[in-house]
């Protein structure tokens, strides 16, 4: 075969992945690969700067998502990737800063950065891949099994009340929320491409329970059985009130573009603040931001 030939018949994410690190370490029938199908597709579609876009996660399964992403990575420690993204922010407004990972990382070991950076408005996109447990530590009880999901730590079920993400980013401050399954290609990708249009923090949750641990312990069946179960008991209700939208074990799945305002964001906030105080004495922050 011609080289002219192979090139057209390559898959045109390919230029946005390290194909060096393939095949990746995802367990088959995990979702998490096809989340990173979507945000491959959102980035070639956004037709973004590449060199303007920065992508960060922490520890577990959804945390190695930046280590095969081309851009520029930083692959942080658990549940510091949102501080170690505003940081990266702050020092260069111009890029797009994106924080790849899990629902443990996010929402459990990182939970009051998360809530932080969404109460000051850090222009970041948060991408949360919620697979219900601790899928890379063992199956544990994370901060979103539902109640009565058996994981290791919860061999009876589990009897905590899990957050909804949501609702949570939604009371904290976020400018745009969203939820999806791994199933919901063409709408994560369009969520994904609608964040980088937006300033201010946008989160979006990605369903895909562990197809190893979490659907083991549930006798949930495994592979594409498993999402397309979640899949199927989706229902789509843009604008729901976030309050609505708790997970329950085996339940009806409420997905959908729930938030989507506009508010000034930290910088915003901070250059407005200091110029008033400072007055002609202060220059403006970041402004090539907007």
């Amino acid at each position: 075969m011609k080289e002219e030939d192979r090139l057209e018949e390559r898959n045109p994410i390919e230029d946005l992945l390290r194909m060096d690190r393939i095949p990746h370490i995802w367990c088959p029938g995990c979702g998490i690969g096809t989340v990173v199908t979507s945000f491959a597709e959102a980035l070639r579609k956004s037709k973004i700067d590449l060199d303007k876009v920065a992508i960060l996660s922490g520890i577990g399964c959804t945390g190695r998502v930046a280590g095969y992403i081309k851009l520029d990575s930083i692959h942080t420690t658990h549940g510091r990737a949102i501080p170690v993204a505003t940081g990266l922010k702050l020092a260069n407004p111009d890029l797009k800063v994106v924080v790849f990972s899990g629902d443990g990382d996010i929402a459990g070991i990182g939970g009051n950065h998360f809530i932080h950076a969404a109460r000051r408005n850090m222009d970041l996109i948060i991408i949360c891949v919620n697979n219900f447990n601790y899928a890379m530590t063992g199956g544990q009880v994370a901060p979103t099994t539902p109640i009565g999901g058996n994981a290791s730590t919860a061999p009876y079920g589990n009897f905590e009340y899990p957050f909804s993400l949501p609702y949570l980013a939604e009371a904290c401050g976020a400018t745009y929320v969203a939820r999806w399954t791994a199933l919901h290609l063409r709408r994560v990708t369009k969520s994904i491409q609608e964040a980088f249009k937006k300033r201010g923090f946008s989160f979006i949750e990605v369903i895909t329970p562990c197809v190893t641990l979490y659907a083991r312990r549930n006798r949930l069946g495994d592979g594409l059985n498993l999402l397309k179960y979640y899949y199927e008991k989706s229902e789509i209700q843009h604008g729901a009130d976030t309050r609505t939208l708790d997970i329950s074990y085996q339940g009806k799945l409420i997905v959908g573009k729930f938030v989507d305002k506009e508010k000034p964001t930290f910088l915003d906030c901070m250059n407005e603040h200091l110029a008033k105080v400072l007055g002609d004495k202060y220059q403006l922050y970041g402004v090539n931001n907007e």
